[in-house]
């Protein structure tokens, strides 16, 4: 089951010519999760070919107009091009009179139902294989960061235990890998965990808006495969990023490294830096595993082996 995050804006506060506001998609099983929506986002998603008409959530970290004025034209965009599923979106206190005001002054019909969430700490949405879960960043306003964690998956099956136990080749083994018990026609029930090692993880992936470093964050980035986190300003201007509440690349950096995490991907870069290599150095003095987002860098995330 593939699992691609893309990257459709990576600036901070406004577009330069090579970066776009924030926005990234999380690709899984033909859903997409949409973490921030920046001006434009609806533009960068066609280049990006991620469909219109998908089963769709989007998750705003802050109502800072950077994170969240590409709403509007990304819902005008779904309904001209007919899109009717349901979208979803989440975000803190004031995203439903943002979407209601835009609803209301800009004018346009939607062939499709939108709900809106506002939502604090915990999970606020949990699927049959998967969970979101938020946490309050350490921000100018109340901002949320944002976990995708996927539930163990079924451990490995063991054929042999299978037909050892009479259970013959075909349906039932399937079922028996579903976590599904299975009667054979002596009467015997055979149970997953019969033929089945033990669980094995599933991913995670945290995505964290404007924020400094904070404890909050390494608790809910602990173990995660990849996290992205904000690196607006480099360490020189540290000072400067502390009076603004945002993070620079070693911040992000030993987040990462206190959270354990396989991954630190960088974005939310300020116009300032035309070349974003003094960030990435920056960040692996603290933190190795580091990559600057650039837009539309996509990249697949494994299963752990």
């Amino acid at each position: 089951m593939s699992l691609r995050i893309t990257f459709l804006g990576t600036a901070a506060s406004v577009p330069t010519v090579t970066r776009a506001l924030p926005a990234i998609a999380l690709k899984r099983e033909g859903e997409i999760f949409l973490f921030d929506c920046g001006e434009g986002s609806q533009r960068q998603m066609v280049t990006a070919k991620i469909g219109f008409n998908r089963k769709m959530r989007i998750f705003i970290t802050h109502m800072h107009g950077d994170h969240i004025l590409g709403i509007p034209g990304l819902l005008q965009t779904m309904s001209l091009l007919g899109r009717d599923k349901p979208l979803k979106i989440y975000g803190p206190s004031g995203i439903s009179e943002f979407v209601d005001a835009s609803r209301r002054t800009v004018r346009f019909s939607l062939k499709f139902p939108v709900e809106v969430y506002e939502v604090g700490e915990g999970v606020i949405c949990r699927e049959r294989s998967y969970e979101i879960r938020s946490a309050w960043a350490e921000h100018s306003v109340p901002s949320l960061a944002y976990a995708f964690v996927e539930k163990p998956r079924p451990g490995r099956f063991n054929p042999e235990k299978a037909v050892s136990l009479g259970v013959p080749k075909g349906p039932l083994w399937s079922r028996l890998q579903r976590g599904e018990n299975v009667k054979l026609l002596n009467g015997r029930i055979v149970k997953p965990e019969d033929v089945l090692g033990p669980p094995r993880r599933g991913r995670k992936i945290v995505y964290v808006g404007d924020t400094r470093p904070s404890e909050n964050i390494v608790n809910l980035a602990l173990e995660a495969d990849v996290l992205i986190h904000e690196a607006t300003f480099s360490d020189e201007l540290a000072e400067r990023a502390e009076r603004d509440m945002h993070s620079t690349p070693s911040g992000a950096a030993s987040v990462a490294k206190k959270a354990k995490v396989k991954l630190l991907i960088l974005t939310h870069i300020s116009a300032r830096y035309s070349d974003a290599n003094i960030l990435l150095e920056e960040a692996k003095r603290v933190f190795p595993n580091v990559i600057v987002a650039e837009d539309f860098m996509s990249l697949d995330v494994p299963f752990e082996k």
